[in-house]
């Protein structure tokens, strides 16, 4: 049995995808009468609306009976709440069950990594994580979608490869945590940079830029971090910043965009439930840069602009002024 532990718009769709791979799958969500509109309508009315779901999915709201049967249980929250979810599950696992990662972000106290926060909470259990280009409503609606498990020893990762390929996925494997980590988590930063750019009226100059930039700001940080530029080239870098950045569905560009008509950030933030990793990772990011004597100058300026009030035309100005360089 699988259990998925977070039923937002990412969680309700692999699980929907899980079911369809002929797995036995239990999803867990905080809200009871959502999890009761799974079970007898067959619809997450908060998260996933236009999606009808498999009738053999089951959720449920009590936590450690979703996950007490499970051999493999991903968590998908939000990365303010994963230390409190690996806490509530102490005690309530399988000592074999693989813990797999779907959040795309970092602690920002700790500056960890989930897989780090995993291995804090619950060491001794096998975990990989899983990132890449992937919108919930699309992988729900079985549109080809291609994405990265990550895990050392790789074996781990290839286990969680084989459960979860099929027609409308393709899983890779890797052994780069690091590489796919940061790839998932900094990509959110530089998508806002672009809702930001958008929502300014800059064209697709600007973008290329901020985006061919950003990527190389983020391959600096996860080379520095012990992750390899090689990663970052691939789905977990490069393919989900441009899904990212580009893409209507993403929550953080539509952030940018909101803050570039003049928004704060927590009033972009405030019109849904479904959260945008990227204006907490800022934060984050900028700690770990300056902590590993990396240079993120993009970040630094979104850091500025979404929690020190920056006007976005302002830090355009200063990205583009910065002292030349070669490339």
């Amino acid at each position: 049995m699988i259990a998925v532990v977070g039923g937002g718009s990412w969680g309700t769709a692999l699980a929907t995808h899980l079911v369809r791979c002929e797995q036995d799958v239990r999803l867990w969500l905080l809200e009871q009468e959502v999890a009761e509109a799974i079970n007898a309508r067959h619809v997450n009315p908060l998260f996933l609306p236009d999606v009808e779901l498999p009738a053999a999915l089951r959720a449920t709201s009590d936590l450690a009976a979703a996950v007490r049967e499970a051999t493999v249980v991903l968590v998908v929250v939000p990365s303010q709440f994963c230390r409190s979810v690996y806490q509530q599950l102490r005690g309530c696992l399988r000592p074999d069950a693989i813990l797999v990662s779907a959040t795309k972000g970092i602690e920002t106290d700790s500056l960890l990594r989930m897989s780090e926060v995993i291995q804090a909470e619950l060491a001794g259990h096998p975990l990989a994580v899983l990132s890449g280009p992937s919108f919930a409503l699309e992988l729900a609606r079985e549109q080809p979608t291609a994405v990265v498990a990550a895990a050392h020893p790789i074996a781990t990762a290839e286990q969680i490869q084989t459960i979860l390929s099929n027609r409308a996925l393709r899983v890779y494997s890797s052994d780069d945590l690091v590489g796919v980590e940061l790839g998932g988590a900094l990509k959110n930063i530089i998508a806002i940079a672009a809702g930001v750019l958008d929502g300014l009226g800059f064209g697709h100059n600007t973008q290329a830029a901020l985006m061919t930039r950003g990527l190389a700001e983020i391959t600096r940080l996860a080379v520095a971090l012990g992750g390899r530029s090689e990663t970052l080239a691939g789905l977990a870098g490069l393919g989900d910043l441009i899904l990212t950045c580009t893409g209507g569905l993403s929550r953080n560009r539509r952030v940018g965009q909101a803050v570039a008509s003049g928004a704060a950030p927590t009033e972009a933030l405030a019109g849904g439930r479904m959260v945008a990793e990227g204006v907490r990772t800022t934060l984050a990011a900028c700690a770990l840069a300056r902590r590993a004597g990396v240079e993120m100058p993009i970040a630094e300026q979104m850091r500025a602009v979404l929690h020190e009030g920056k006007a976005p035309r302002e830090a355009v100005a200063e990205l583009m002024l910065r002292t030349l360089k070669r490339e």
